[in-house]
């Protein structure tokens, strides 16, 4: 991974790797990088998206995870917790929410189940049911 410009290299880097732990308990989930230096990655289940790592996202200097949410959860969870959710740029329209992941107390089973919420409302019924 590249240098960044506001979040240290081996943060960003443990956040990536922890999302990507996560993320290889799904079935079928592949990951494509992205943004400047290949220092975003997206998550996705058949060629569809369900979350997203963004690190220094269009120079914003923090380190997130941007993910598919069902109906009504992103406003609950940005009104509830503005210090850790925010409605992200570009898919907050469509109800996706997204989670600060750089502020030193990172609850990371709220991150494992967003993730494995957004795979679910993303993967066809045959891999959501590989779940349990």
């Amino acid at each position: 991974m590249g240098q960044n410009h506001g979040v240290p290299g081996a943060e960003a880097d443990d956040c990536r790797i922890r999302l990507e732990r996560i993320s290889s308990l799904l079935p079928e989930v592949t990951q494509r990088p992205g943004g400047e230096g290949g220092r975003h990655v997206a998550f996705m289940v058949r060629k569809r998206t369900f979350a997203y790592f963004t690190d220094d996202h269009h120079g914003d200097g923090r380190l997130a995870l941007i993910c598919k949410a069902r109906p009504g959860e992103q406003e609950a969870l940005v009104c509830e917790r503005q210090s850790r959710f925010f409605v992200p740029p570009y898919l907050g329209h469509r109800g996706w929410v997204g989670m600060w992941l750089d502020s030193g107390d990172v609850d990371w089973e709220e991150v494992e189940e967003l993730m494995v919420e957004a795979y679910r409302l993303t993967a066809p019924k045959s891999l959501r049911t590989q779940l349990g």
